[in-house]
Formats: C-alpha cells, sequence, structure tokens
C-alpha cells in the first residue's frame, strides 16, 4: 500500500426558486484506502428530482461498496426507480468514481457531463470503455493514480451555467478545464475548488441558477499527520506522560490552552513567548515555543474552530474569514482543514479553576464536547482521527 489518499469534496447549488437539490452525492468507505462517490443527477428539478437522484446514488454507492457489478447496480436501479411518465425515463444520470486501495480509480459514467482530470497541472485525456447495460450507454475508465490527480466530476448544471447570459451555449467543457487548471495549482483542498467552481457557475447564472449545478472534487495527496493538545492531564503525574506521547508522534504539533503550554514549555526546556498581537479581536493571541509548530488559547479559540468547520461542511461560506487570517482560530483551520490527513488528538481531563466561575459559561463538558464535535467535523471531512484522553 502506498502513502496516498483522496480528498473528496462537493458543493450543489438548488435550481432557482427550489428548496430542495436534484443533484445529491453520496460517498462509502470500503475500508481505510478504497472509497466508492457517486454523484446523480435526478430528472427535472426539486423534490422529484431529489428522491431520484438520492435512491439513485444511495442504492449503487451502496452495492459497489459490497463488491457487486455495476450491471447488477444498473439494473437494480431500473428496477427500483419509477419510469417517468413524459420522457420514459426510469432514474437519473450517475457518474461513479470508485478509489480503489489509492491505487487506482475506477470511472463509470452514464449521461453526465465527463469527468475531467488534471493531471501536472493540465487536463489528461484518459481512456473511455463504451458499455451497454440494459440499452444504456455507459463509458468505464481506470486510471493508475498519482499524487497531486484531479477529478472533476459535475451534473449538467455546470456546463449549462450562463447559457442566453454570459453564453450563447452555456460554459464549454473546455473552458471549465481551463479554469481547473488554473486552480490545481493553487494548492486547494477539493471542498475548496468545488465551492470555487460551482461559485463561479452560480455567478454565470446571474445568482439565479437555471438548473441544479454540483462539482464533487476528488484530489490525491500524500498522507500529512497533525497532532493537537488540548487541555492538562487530570492527574499531574501523567504530564510527562502526555507530552512524551505527544511529542513523539510524526508531523506538525499543536498545543491549545494557556496551562498546556506552560506544561509544554516546561517538559521541553523552552521559553514561551506570550504575544499581544491580536488577529482577531474575538480570538486571544497566539503564542510560540521553539520546537511546536503552533501555540493557541484553548476553549475560545478551538469553539471558532468548531463553527468554521461546521460552515465548511456546509455552504463553506466562511472560507475567507479563515483561509487569510492569522489569528489563532484561523491557523487552526488552515492546518486542520486543509494539511491534515490523519489527526491525533491528546485531550487533558483536568478541571480548570478558572472555569469554575458561575458567571462563565465554560464548564468541563463544554470542552469535552468541543473535542467531540470537532471530531465528528474533521471525520465527515474524510479526516482519520484518534483521540487519546489523560
Amino acid at each position: 500500500m502506498n502513502d496516498l489518499c483522496a480528498d473528496i469534496g462537493y458543493k450543489s447549488i438548488n435550481h432557482y426558486g427550489e428548496q430542495l437539490c436534484g443533484d445529491h452525492v453520496d460517498i462509502v468507505e470500503q475500508n481505510e484506502a478504497s472509497t466508492v462517490i457517486v454523484l446523480a443527477d435526478g430528472l427535472g428539478s426539486g423534490v422529484k428530482a431529489s428522491i431520484l437522484s438520492t435512491l439513485t446514488s444511495k442504492i449503487i454507492s451502496t452495492m459497489m461498496a459490497e463488491g457487486l457489478p455495476i450491471e447488477e447496480c444498473v439494473q437494480t436501479i431500473a428496477a427500483t426507480l419509477p419510469v417517468c411518465s413524459v420522457r420514459g425515463v426510469a432514474y437519473s444520470t450517475f457518474t461513479i468514481i470508485h478509489i480503489k486501495e489509492n491505487e487506482f480509480a475506477e470511472i463509470i459514467q452514464y449521461d453526465n457531463p465527463h469527468v475531467i482530470v488534471i493531471r501536472n497541472g493540465e487536463n489528461y485525456e484518459y481512456p473511455r470503455v463504451e458499455m451497454n447495460i440494459g440499452g444504456k450507454k455507459l463509458y468505464k475508465t481506470s486510471i493508475r493514480l498519482q499524487e497531486n490527480d484531479i477529478f472533476v466530476a459535475m451534473s449538467d448544471g455546470c456546463p449549462h451555467a450562463g447559457i442566453g447570459m454570459a453564453y450563447n451555449f452555456g460554459w464549454k467543457r473546455e473552458d471549465i478545464i481551463s479554469f481547473m487548471e488554473t486552480m490545481a495549482v493553487s494548492g486547494f483542498t477539493a471542498k475548496t475548488l468545488s465551492t470555487i467552481l460551482v461559485d463561479e457557475c452560480n455567478r454565470l447564472y446571474g445568482e439565479k441558477p437555471g438548473d441544479d449545478a454540483t462539482a464533487c472534487i476528488v484530489k490525491i495527496r500524500k498522507r500529512e499527520p497533525m497532532n493537537m493538545l488540548f487541555g492538562p492531564p487530570a492527574n499531574r503525574d501523567d504530564c510527562d506522560r502526555m507530552m512524551s506521547l505527544f511529542f513523539s508522534k510524526e508531523g506538525k504539533h499543536i498545543i491549545c490552552g494557556g496551562t498546556t503550554s506552560s506544561i509544554a514549555a516546561k517538559y521541553l526546556g523552552k521559553k514561551l513567548q506570550a504575544s499581544l498581537d491580536f488577529g482577531d479581536s474575538d480570538i486571544p493571541p497566539i503564542a510560540k515555543i521553539d520546537g511546536v509548530d503552533l501555540v493557541t488559547e484553548g476553549v475560545i479559540t478551538v469553539n471558532r474552530v468548531l463553527e468554521y468547520a461546521r460552515d465548511y461542511l456546509d455552504k463553506n461560506e466562511k472560507y475567507e474569514h479563515w483561509n487569510f487570517k492569522r489569528d489563532g482560530a484561523s491557523l487552526i483551520c488552515q492546518l486542520l482543514f486543509e494539511e491534515a490527513t490523519d489527526i491525533n488528538f491528546y485531550v487533558g481531563r483536568a478541571v480548570n479553576p478558572a472555569h469554575q466561575n458561575p458567571e462563565l459559561p465554560i464548564t468541563f463538558n463544554i470542552k469535552m464536547n468541543l473535542v467531540e464535535e470537532l471530531s465528528k467535523c474533521l471525520k465527515q471531512m474524510g479526516k482519520r482521527i484518534k483521540v487519546s484522553y489523560f
């Protein structure tokens, strides 16, 4: 097995005036190195399209994750979903990207815009084998993965963007390729790339999309471990053990909390250098310890990180709030959301006396809940998470 992993991100916008999106993305992990990603585009828009695409993506991703052949998946969909009485079409269109052991990508496409593959910063023309299943024409491809490969799957709302407005015939495939080639060299995550692409589609639609538009990006990258220390241990005698385990792990090291930082500085025999430079008036300033990548305040900072994490998984509207700022919460987000693939949390269970003031909204339980919720959000981002309590 290699040290590659798949960074997966997607974003959708609804047809103007509709509350539900007619596109749906489903991601199922078979194991730590294999994942099935399905982007389905339901017929029409609104509730009916949403039901069709959701069922299609759920059925295909679940069956393929269990190792069933694509022929059986398509036949099951045709037999399960109702036929449109007007158009005579039984199910939605779909794109499947099956990452196998982080070594190969198998792509299966039915009537969606063909997947764009960016390799070495340029469009990569990959071979397609035509298949006929139940009268439906599908295309199948197998590609050996390379680091920094980017796969761009779209619903037809993306190339339709700007029809009759910015463009006569929509946003052509070659123009989307040029756009993504420019973005590929930036080092953005899959989620950010999908956000940029869909936001551009929305702009071309004049903020009133004439169709549901979804982009799902898969970016192949090397694993990047990260370690985060939050709070001192409940038993003071565990300080050295906690620090020893924390600093022995490869990857960057983040320390959150004033007391925790003091313990770490003492363990390392280094000076804790405080700062009065507020990158954000609501977030306490960062500090410095030689040998530590980032030192921040605790609960207030981590609470802001959690707020950004929730938004990142939803509409990703606060991306510019944290990606370019230098306050503690923003810097943690840049490390955890964009750089890290594997995150080790070292969480101390000590009760902070300063938090026992009844007038303060911070309690021990809030601290533990922050770690638990942040871990869940990071798992949803596709990160491998391990939490150790002391």
